[in-house]
């Protein structure tokens, strides 16, 4: 009766918990994998806004909507979860997906945090469609908000489809465990009967106990184990005191690899959320100084085609080795994948090493490897005596393995980011020209066509926005480009001069001329002549180059014979010689020969997407000339170049750059390094001192004083040095109380 009771709750108990953990497991996984697909489809949603937003940033800025709309159109073809995509920029939108128009209710349901970070909403539409809306700036929303549906029903499709065949399965897995579980109580209660007769034979004076169960293995074992037990106590008792002993030193030791291991998968499920390779690199080598006693470290990055070296230092600092030898020499400390390389100071190139490691003998080099391929590695130096590396070895290993992948996915798409942004700045250079505004384009399409011909060019525009740049690129790409290019600023002569230099003299023309000598369209050659500053050439010499351009002949200074002109004619001004024209201050008939072909350069404020290609290019060059590892602009700094006006256009753009590189301390230029004048202008001014102990204001007072005197206190030569307008210099002449010394 017993042995059918014990049998009935064995059946029932293990029926309950069979039944009772099939089901909850089945609960268990399958709420988990619908939180890991709903998780993902947040992931994916957020991820797809954010590199449509960068993808449309270019585009949106160069306003070039076509190819916008084909960019979600792709977009929203290639995932079928997406259900629209549109772009708000202010009150307009600039595209959408919807065939109807876009909901006005949507529009305003959704908005991104901050400017820096999308918002995610959940949507339901009228027809009871759930959505997951991710709002996202583009640009900093300074180019609109990015607005894209991800629909919800694959996410219940796939979990309502788990929960079918989770049910199915669970139910197979039950029966077939309850079957089994009523052969082996069955098998197993029948020998524990007869044990427990046996047993119930023995009273309590009978204190020796002996239990004979022949037949079953295992209840045998069971009885004469029991028989030895009684023996082994006293046993166990001593040995438990020791083994306690060395059970709290291993739960210590558990403690510890628990610790690390936990450590090393929440270093790597953070540093999976950077993308910024210089972020990754800092947070990686902070999360390591918390852990190694060393605190001294850097991170060495090869690129993938292991043609150049990066090298990041503790605070975020960078530099950079476009050397293979470098990389190729990291590459060979490490034989194999060892977990690390212990190395003397001599045995790593000097340049890689920061200067902070140049009192070390001894250092330790950690390597990283994402699928078997070197990618890098940590290195860290430590004193002779100290072993911290060695101690930490497990942890560090496991930390560089779990954050690999990070690593490598931040190095791909820097490396993507970098060519892409080369491919877009060698799109943007026409010629020596930089710009890709669409004013620019068409400036560059009417070199093209008048290039091939021999018609004279009249460029207009305002100082410094290029055009003897636009000239030169004329010049080049016409078939007089193997010819002379030959430059007459006429603004740089006097009246009595001027005709001198232009059409050359003869020996003993006028006072001071001892030889014969060309003038300059002479000397062109069959080349291109470029009359800079045309406007301020004198009444006679209008003449003079008038006929010139009538007749294609002139006669030198003080000659009779006539010699004719094989050379194409292309004029520059800043001035309105249309105005100058009804003011009569220019022939008018000078004028409509000049002005076959008129090309006017836009200023630099009238073409403000142009300014960070032409900010990077003018870097890039001063840098060079520097030699200065100098990557990129702040934001702060790129913005100040953005909000300012140029009055100097292209050429205080250039000396702005140029001043910026000069002063920089880091590896990017910051606000306070730009020029004063530019940082007043946008209503930022620096209280403090430089270096030398004089403030900004002071220096440019003595570089302004300086360039005057360099001129003879030629006030345009200066102002054309310095890269600004005349009236601009006028007014820092003014502000600073500068004159010209009167000599006694």
């Amino acid at each position: 009766m017993a042995s059918k009771s014990l049998r009935r709750k064995l059946f029932l108990i293990i029926s309950l918990l069979v039944i009772g953990s099939g089901v909850l497991i089945s609960i268990m996984v399958t709420h988990r994998y619908s939180i890991s697909l709903y998780q993902g489809a947040l992931a994916q949603a957020e991820n797809i806004a954010h590199s449509m937003a960068l993808d449309a940033a270019d585009k949106i800025l160069i306003n070039d909507l076509v190819a916008l709309q084909k960019l979600i159109d792709d977009q929203r073809r290639s995932n079928s979860a997406i259900s629209y995509i549109f772009i708000v920029r202010g009150d307009r939108i600039l595209t959408h997906t919807f065939t109807d128009g876009v909901p006005a209710k949507l529009i305003n349901a959704n908005s991104p945090v901050d400017n820096e970070h999308g918002h995610l909403e959940k949507i339901i539409s009228h027809r009871k469609e759930r959505f997951l809306d991710v709002a996202w700036p583009i640009f900093s929303q300074k180019a609109g908000v990015l607005r894209l549906g991800y629909s919800e029903e694959p996410y219940h499709n796939r979990v309502t489809q788990l929960w079918l065949q989770m049910s199915g399965f669970t139910l197979l897995v039950l029966l077939f465990s309850l079957y089994a579980c009523h052969l082996f109580i069955k098998r197993t209660i029948q020998p524990l009967s007869n044990l427990s007769n046996a047993v119930e034979k023995i009273d309590e004076d009978n204190l020796e106990l002996s239990i004979d169960i022949k037949g079953y293995d295992e209840v045998g074992t069971l009885a004469a184990s029991f028989h030895k037990m009684l023996n082994r106590i006293k046993e166990y008792t001593r040995r438990l005191q020791e083994y306690t002993e060395r059970l709290e030193t291993k739960n210590l030791e558990l403690d510890r690899a628990h610790k690390q291991t936990r450590t090393s998968f929440t270093i790597a499920q953070e540093i999976g959320a950077l993308l910024n390779l210089n972020h990754v690199a800092a947070y990686l080598i902070k999360k390591l100084q918390e852990i190694v006693t060393c605190t001294n470290m850097t991170l060495l990055i090869c690129s993938s085609n292991h043609d150049s070296l990066m090298v990041f230092s503790d605070g975020g600092g960078s530099r950079s080795f476009d050397d293979r030898i470098c990389a190729e020499e990291m590459r060979g400390l490490f034989s194999g994948e060892q977990r690390v390389a212990f190395l003397s100071k001599d045995q790593i190139h000097s340049k890689i090493l920061p200067e902070s490691f140049h009192a070390s003998n001894r250092m330790a080099l950690f390597p990283m490897f994402h699928e078997h391929q070197l990618l890098g590695g940590m290195l860290i130096s430590c004193p002779d005596d100290c072993q911290c590396a060695t101690k930490e070895l497990d942890i560090i290993n496991m930390i560089m393995e779990q954050t690999s992948g990070a690593v490598h996915r931040s190095l791909s798409q820097e490396e993507e980011l970098r060519q892409l942004r080369s491919r877009i700045e060698q799109s943007a250079e026409f010629g020596g020209l930089i710009g890709k505004d669409a004013k620019m384009q068409v400036i560059y399409n009417l070199i093209k066509d008048v290039a091939t011909t021999d018609a004279t060019v009249l460029i207009q525009g305002e100082s410094g926005t290029g055009k003897e740049l636009v000239a030169r690129a004329i010049h080049n790409k016409s078939l007089r480009n193997d010819r002379p290019f030959v430059v007459i600023n006429c603004s740089a002569y006097p009246a009595t001069l001027l005709e001198s230099e232009l059409f050359g003299h003869e020996k003993g023309a006028f006072t001071g001329a001892t030889r014969q000598k060309k003038g300059r369209f002479e000397l062109a050659g069959g080349g291109t002549i470029f009359l800079d500053e045309v406007g301020e050439i004198v009444p006679n010499a209008q003449i003079k180059l008038l006929r010139v351009l009538q007749n294609r002949k002139f006669e030198r200074v003080g000659g009779e014979e006539s010699l004719v002109v094989d050379a194409r004619i292309i004029a520059a001004t800043n001035r309105n010689l249309l105005e100058d024209v009804k003011k009569g201050q220019f022939r008018e008939d000078l004028f409509y020969r000049l002005n076959v072909i008129p090309i006017c350069l836009p200023s630099l404020r009238e073409r403000r997407n142009d300014i960070p290609l032409l900010a990077r290019h003018f870097l890039r060059r001063s840098a060079a000339e520097q030699d200065k590892d100098i990557r990129d602009f702040s934001t702060g700094a790129m913005r100040k170049l953005l909000d300012y006006a140029w009055p100097g256009n292209v050429r205080e753009l250039e000396n702005s750059i140029e001043h910026a590189t000069v002063l920089v301390k880091g590896n990017r230029i910051e606000v306070a390094d730009l020029p004063s004048a530019l940082l007043e202008a946008n209503g930022f001014v620096l209280m403090g001192e430089s270096e030398s102990g004089k403030t900004l204001k002071e220096n440019e007072k003595q570089v302004l004083i300086e360039m005057l005197e360099s001129c003879n206190w030629n006030k345009r030569e200066a102002a054309n040095r310095l890269g600004i307008g005349r009236s601009t210099l006028y007014v820092k002449l003014k502000k600073y109380q500068i004159s010209k010394p009167t000599l006694h």
